[in-house]
């Protein structure tokens, strides 16, 4: 096996992913347009989208880490908007696109069209939530486009199932259609409900973190693989599984949360990374299958359905939005009031991604009987130019939209105090707490150690107040800045010491290990309290 190739894409995409974070340019369209521009270098390895790898080996993972860091709370505050795009929105969108492209394309079968409009249904929102954290999008918004992102998939792979059989000639029926998207959802929810529970008790009993987040890393497949199994929906399976993790996270040992966090954010860099540019890297080989087909009549096929894409998404999200309010009093009491630039911003978010391209190269060459499957180089050009039209068009205009409508942004001053009182509270039962410790004789401390308990939670509580205060006149620093800029010079003066006694052969690099290991912490602490 020729390694070079997967050395060669994670290296490059992980290059451009960190250049991108010093230009205006989303990661995710800088990635796609160095995929496309270096697809047709000489000498650069065909790079195909295996759905055999890409959905079992790449989806677990970027749902989990997506979903690990997911609010459960704020998804069940949002469950009946984020149901209605990822349930709701996908099955109209794949009957909107496949009915357009049947009327389009002469000679397209309605199913193998369905079959198009299911695979081009889901959006992939990893973009739009980036894009959102970065130019500050009310909460809100940013909770449903992620929690879309979460569970459309599992919609839009039953949907490609139903239409894709029908398709082939298994004889598929509505009947069938329904229970089959029933036992997935509901099957896929159930495994996820079995294996969170078990899975939550190893990461809480087992003691060592190296294997803990081994652990970690073996759960988005394991729940993903086990659903399957059962023909239930893996991306189901491992959401559920993620959100409970995710919101008894404060369980685990702090240790393996640190590890944890700086364990996926890597893993999600480089897959992330790795994906996008991916897309770009397949225009060899969607353009490759595209002879019979005149240029100036994809380009028409190609544009059309993009608009229609884009237009049956408005079509579904404003009255989604609002009709609810109108119709159930209950909605009203219980939500909070929708307005028509979130629905803006969550209708022109639906950028496509990686998960149409894989389900779209799984569909079959031919059909039962042996015939070729009916335009399937074209179904894989559309979806193709759906995706990167998408991204390009909807990506590069989603943030000076945003930007144009004014949303108001967060009260920075009141999540502050918001912080601080929480702080407040905790430390003052932290406080109680000692005192009860150390008036019982087991737990006696020199005064200069109980001292120092005692200062570390009076300086957890006042960092946040101090954070409120005014700068510097003379360097323009808060005194939380101050603060950390002290702590960091004072532990990199200690850390250059620790060397130099190495050096000198005054202490082994085991020990050295030790206590830098121990600064680490230190300064990671400080950092966290000034953050």
């Amino acid at each position: 096996m020729d390694v070079m190739p997967l050395l060669l894409l994670v290296a490059g995409s992980a290059a451009v992913a960190g250049a991108a974070r010093r230009t205006p340019v989303p990661a995710p369209l800088l990635l796609v347009a160095a995929g496309l521009a270096v697809s047709y270098i000489p000498g650069v390895p065909g790079y195909t989208l295996d759905p055999k790898i890409v959905l079992p080996l790449l989806l677990p993972p970027l749902l989990y880490t997506s979903a690990i860091d997911s609010s459960y709370l704020d998804l069940r505050a949002q469950l009946r908007p984020v149901a209605l795009l990822s349930v709701g929105y996908v099955l109209f969108a794949t009957f909107a696109v496949g009915w357009a492209a049947y009327l389009i394309v002469p000679g397209l079968p309605l199913t193998a069209a369905l079959v198009l409009g299911a695979v081009v249904a889901p959006p992939d929102a990893v973009a739009a939530t980036a894009v959102a954290r970065r130019v500050g999008l009310p909460s809100r918004i940013t909770t449903i486009l992620q929690g879309e992102s979460l569970l459309n998939d599992a919609t839009a792979i039953t949907a490609y199932k139903v239409a894709l059989a029908a398709a082939v000639g298994e004889g598929a029926t509505w009947a069938g259609g329904v229970e089959e998207f029933l036992v997935a959802a509901f099957g896929g929810v159930g495994v996820g409900l079995v294996l969170m529970a078990p899975l939550h008790w190893l990461r809480t009993h087992l003691k060592e973190a190296l294997l803990q987040n081994t652990l970690s890393l073996l759960i988005p497949f394991a729940a993903y693989a086990v659903a399957e199994q059962v023909h239930a929906s893996g991306v189901l399976a491992v959401v559920t599984v993620a959100l409970y993790l995710g919101h008894r996270a404060w369980e685990v040992d702090f240790a393996t949360r640190l590890q944890e966090e700086a364990v996926w954010k890597m893993v999600a860099f480089v897959l992330e990374s790795a994906v996008f540019a991916l897309i770009g890297l397949q225009l060899p080989i969607v353009l490759g299958g595209l002879e019979e087909y005149a240029g100036a009549q994809a380009a028409w096929y190609a544009v059309a359905v993009f608009l229609v894409v884009v237009a049956a998404r408005f079509v579904w999200v404003y009255p989604a939005a609002f009709l609810p309010r109108l119709l159930f009093r209950s909605v009203r009491e219980r939500e909070e009031n929708p307005t028509w630039r979130g629905a803006m911003v969550t209708a022109w978010a639906g950028m496509r991604g990686v998960v149409s391209l894989a389900i779209a190269f799984s569909i079959p060459v031919t059909v039962h009987g042996g015939g070729p499957f009916p335009q399937r180089n074209l179904l894989l050009f559309l979806t193709f130019t759906t995706v990167i039209g998408t991204l390009v068009v909807q990506g590069l205009t989603l943030p000076p939209m945003i930007r144009a409508l004014k949303f108001p942004g967060p009260d920075a001053q009141a999540a502050t105090l918001a912080e601080a009182n929480a702080q407040a509270q905790a430390s003052l039962a932290a406080e109680r707490l000692l005192e009860e410790l150390l008036a019982d004789e087991r737990n006696t401390l020199p005064p200069p150690l109980a001292d120092r308990l005692r200062a570390v939670l009076e300086r957890r509580r006042n960092a946040v107040w101090e954070r409120l205060g005014q700068t510097n006149p003379v360097t323009g620093e808060s005194v939380d800045d101050t603060y950390r800029r002290l702590s960091r010079d004072m532990i990199a003066a200690e850390r250059a010491v620790f060397v130099r006694l190495r050096d000198g052969r005054y202490i082994d690099d085991e020990m050295l290990r030790l206590l830098l290991r121990r600064l680490d912490l230190e300064e990671a602490a400080a950092f966290r309290e000034a953050a």
